[in-house]
């Protein structure tokens, strides 16, 4: 029988009471545990209750954020944990218990000891790098060793293939050494995991049982998506990274509070910092999560960093400087643009502007204030701009836009069509809205192409469709889209929960509300955007998309509302036959597909060699074919190198534009860096090989040579053409 759930009212303005607790520096755990549930119970989207079958999934989810891989627990823990707490978790949430998230993560950090002291028994004898093993590469869905001998075999074979990756990449470190600080770094981390954080990471697991893109968020969460929104941040404008055990300056932001110092310099180690006239704390051996937190602070107060300067002799030497301070902007995250003047087959020359977006960003605390940050007054500015320069056709490009604003994808597209729906929305209870752009005058109404991956998520998602669905532009890219067709809301814990003491301190939870649909009527939720014309793309793979994640939304449809296509065709049966002959004959695209193959294969097998010597082999059928694929580089003639400009934010309405390289034809692409990512929903262990996390690798790995963009602006020319010869 269920035990009765406590009674909390949750109104739709997000307030309830909670008893009062006596004053501590957090909030108590219970009772964000017990607000959590009752706002993901009555409003998120699918309504689920937190009952023996969402506990069941909880628990699942749970151990593999822990031990994603399958490396530490075995299965005789699971075996324990599901006896314990299969179908009583809900009853642990529901009544504000954080015993099983304690116990289950203490058991953790158990096995992980073991681990460690294993791997470094392991480095310390000789190990053989000649025997015919191998060892899986990804093991989320690998069983869990069924004992500690099972585990020793994993862990032997999988030390073997890190000694191997390391000596055939090493130049300078020793590879013991190298593997030896690489595990004693992850477990300090661990060691230094606080109970709040283990919560945090069991109230998340909670919040992805119910879809992948519900949230629990702590404090420190909370203010980095803040600062991802309005791109900015209050700090001293220094990039910083953890080495060695010290936080190192990595590089310094221009014209932020350390630049503007003179005193701060790449390369520095810092070693302590004080809030004001306060006492310094020791940042030796700390958490890098922790010194940014640290030297951020509110804009004109005053922090103190005491450094170890990088043109020290002396280890002893310590500098202090004390710094105010201030705004910092995140330009790297603006809306970008080029101007580029492409050469035709004729020897005729077209202006087309491109406007890059990495994100939907906006200022939400600014409410309606002019000068929030935005990306639709952002990309209004560079495309008047671009139109002051004579453009003859524009091409917006979301590769790597994760979306964002929903405001904003609707703002952004009302500039291409004028007034007309955008996009529909369905919340819990089944009602459809329908947003529209209400301003009648259009931006731009020229030719234009919309370039997408998969990565192009959430609210570029929204603007493609729309553009697609309206007849207004031709959409070019991978196959589809990332498919994440979802809108989430964030609250803040301290507005349900006001009378619990240090409320501010609680977080928030963003949570899913409502699907969007497009106009047409289906939802982009798994399918996408499915591109007019598609182009080979190393991002094109079926590991990068919401169908990949685990427990997504299903897709469905809503009937379709009225709207009026754009009148201007776009001739998509031509555009696709001359791209397909160009493609046909650019190697790039043949080396993609190559490429694309062998990675599918790869993943398929899902299996490395321990032995050196075929690794070896396998390394240098790599180098052979990539010299070979130099040397048809070297006779490719291309499309030349056009003339190209730069325009940001800063050049936008008057001045000189910068003039950029477009493309370098005869050098390689830059191999994808695939080595294993960390985010906030996986624990940071220690890799053996490459496990495919291809987005990661795409976003941080852009291609120096972009066949893709440059056939983009093919099309693009073709449909100027096309466009411009039904005029006569």
């Amino acid at each position: 029988m269920k035990l009765s759930r406590p009674l909390i009212a949750l109104t739709f303005g997000f307030t309830f009471s909670i008893g009062r607790t006596a004053p501590t520096a957090e909030p108590d755990p219970s009772q964000v545990a017990i607000a959590v549930v009752s706002i993901l119970e009555q409003a998120h989207y699918s309504k689920k209750r937190v009952d023996n079958a969402m506990s069941e999934k909880l628990l699942h989810n749970y151990l593999d954020d822990l031990d994603y891989n399958h490396l530490f627990f075995t299965q005789d823990d699971v075996d324990s944990f599901t006896a314990r707490w299969l179908t009583s978790l809900d009853d642990e949430l529901i009544f504000g218990r954080t015993q099983a998230a304690d116990q289950i993560h203490s058991v953790l950090k158990e096995r992980a000891e073991d681990r460690v002291k294993y791997v470094l028994e392991i480095l310390s004898s000789e190990i053989a790098l000649n025997l015919e093993h191998t060892v899986e590469i990804n093991r989320q869905k690998a069983p869990w060793p069924k004992s500690r001998e099972d585990a020793d075999r994993i862990w032997r074979d999988r030390i073997a293939s890190e000694l191997i990756q390391e000596r055939i990449n090493s130049k300078k470190a020793e590879p013991v050494l190298a593997i030896t600080k690489r595990y004693n770094e992850f477990i300090r981390d661990l060691r230094e995991r606080t109970p709040k954080e283990v919560h945090k990471t069991f109230l998340t697991s909670l919040t992805k049982s119910y879809d992948p893109h519900s949230e629990y968020l702590a404090k420190d969460d909370q203010e980095q998506f803040n600062i991802s929104m309005r791109l900015s941040l209050f700090g001293i404008g220094a990039r910083l990274k953890s080495e060695e055990g010290y936080v190192k300056v990595e590089q310094i932001v221009a014209g932020g509070p350390a630049s503007r110092s003179e005193q701060i310099k790449p390369g520095d180690r810092i070693v302590g910092v004080a809030q004001g006239d306060a006492e310094f704390v020791d940042c030796v051996d700390m958490r890098l999560d922790k010194v940014v937190s640290m030297i951020r602070g509110e804009k004109d107060t005053i922090v103190r960093i005491q450094i170890i300067p990088v043109s020290a002799t002396n280890a002893s030497e310590r500098v202090t400087i004390e710094l105010k301070r201030d705004e910092i902007k995140l330009k790297d995250g603006e809306a970008h643009a080029e101007l580029i003047e492409w050469v035709q087959p004729d020897g005729g020359t077209l202006k087309i502007g491109m406007i890059e977006l990495p994100s939907f960003y906006r200022d939400f605390a600014k409410g309606n204030d002019p000068d929030a940050k935005s990306t639709t007054r952002d990309a209004l500015l560079l495309l008047n701009r671009l139109k002051n320069e004579g453009i003859d056709g524009l091409i917006m490009d979301f590769r790597r836009d994760s979306g964002g604003s929903l405001e904003e994808a609707i703002n952004l597209s009302g500039l291409f069509f004028g007034e007309g729906p955008v996009v529909q929305t369905k919340g819990p209870n089944g009602e459809i809205a329908v947003s529209r752009d209400v301003n009648p005058s259009v931006a731009y109404d020229g030719p234009m192409v919309v370039l997408v991956n998969r990565l192009s998520a959430s609210a570029s998602e929204i603007f493609a469709a729309a553009m697609q669905d309206y007849g207004r532009a031709v959409i070019v890219g991978d196959s589809k889209t990332y498919g994440k067709g979802t809108v989430q809301q964030m609250v803040e814990l301290a507005r349900v929960m006001p009378t619990l003491a240090n409320a501010k301190n609680a977080g928030s939870i963003k949570f899913t509300i409502q699907k969007f649909y497009r106009i047409a009527g289906g939802s982009t939720q798994l399918r996408g955007v499915e591109s007019d014309i598609v182009l080979p793309s190393m991002s094109d793979q079926d590991e990068i998309g919401e169908a990949a994640l685990k427990d997504p939304l299903p897709y469905d449809t809503i009937p379709p509302v009225d709207y009026e296509r754009w009148k201007t065709p776009l001739h998509l049966e031509d555009l696709k036959k001359l791209s397909a002959l160009r493609v046909n004959k650019n190697p790039e695209f043949g080396f993609v597909r190559e490429d694309l193959k062998r990675i599918r294969d790869y993943v398929l097998t899902n299996k490395v060699s321990t032995n050196e010597t075929i690794r070896k082999e396998e390394l240098e059928k790599d180098k052979a074919r990539n010299e070979k694929r130099d040397d048809e580089r070297e006779s490719m003639k291309g499309s030349g190198n056009p003339k190209a400009f730069r325009i940001t934010l800063d050049n936008a309405k008057a001045g000189p534009l910068e003039t950029i390289t477009f493309i370098e034809p005869k050098r390689k692409p830059k191999t994808l860096d695939t080595g294993n990512p960390t985010s906030s929903e996986e624990q940071k262990q220690p890799a053996t090989e490459p496990d495919k996390k291809e987005e990661a690798a795409f976003k941080s790995a852009p291609l120096r040579y972009d066949p893709v963009k440059e056939e983009s602006l093919s099309i693009l020319s073709d449909l100027i053409r096309l466009q411009g010869s039904e005029k006569l």
